[in-house]
């Protein structure tokens, strides 16, 4: 990513659980104790999901942790988040997550400046045998760097 971004979170299940086809950058409407509380970093997106609804995108489950000195302002913490990107893209994700195994899932969040972005990706779940092939394959590349350095 470019300059002036900073990391606020990463979905690292995500890698693990989908085969990431596309990856998306979208905007995110929050309110001001939100974003507060996002620069905090006080945000997880383990369970997170994204949505399409009446041609709106939304995101699920992102927990966003309550603004403390927020009070009456603070919203609910996994309330669904609108997610701003073109009504095209929108409907070119719809279009592939109605197809089998298709989902939308957030990979990170991080300031562009001063705005939110979410990382999102049209990600294909993996199956059991997927997941023990990627750790075998990692366990077999940890193996041969740990041979090649005793050497």
């Amino acid at each position: 990513m470019a300059d002036g971004v900073k990391i606020i979170a990463k979905n690292q299940k995500a890698y693990h659980e989908y085969f990431i086809e596309e990856k998306f950058e979208a905007g995110i409407e929050l309110s001001g104790t939100e974003v507060k509380s996002v620069r905090l970093g006080t945000l997880s997106l383990k369970e997170a999901w994204c949505q399409v609804k009446d041609g709106e995108l939304f995101i699920r489950q992102m927990h966003i942790a309550p603004y403390e000195q927020g009070n009456i302002f603070n919203k609910d913490p996994l309330r669904p988040r609108r997610l701003l990107m073109h009504k095209r893209e929108i409907s070119r994700l719809y279009g592939k997550v109605r197809q089998d195994g298709y989902a939308i899932i957030p990979l990170s969040v991080y300031f562009r400046g001063s705005l939110v972005k979410v990382e999102i990706a049209l990600a294909r779940g993996k199956k059991l045998y997927d997941k023990r092939e990627d750790a075998a394959r990692k366990d077999a590349k940890r193996q041969i760097d740990r041979a090649m350095k005793g050497h």
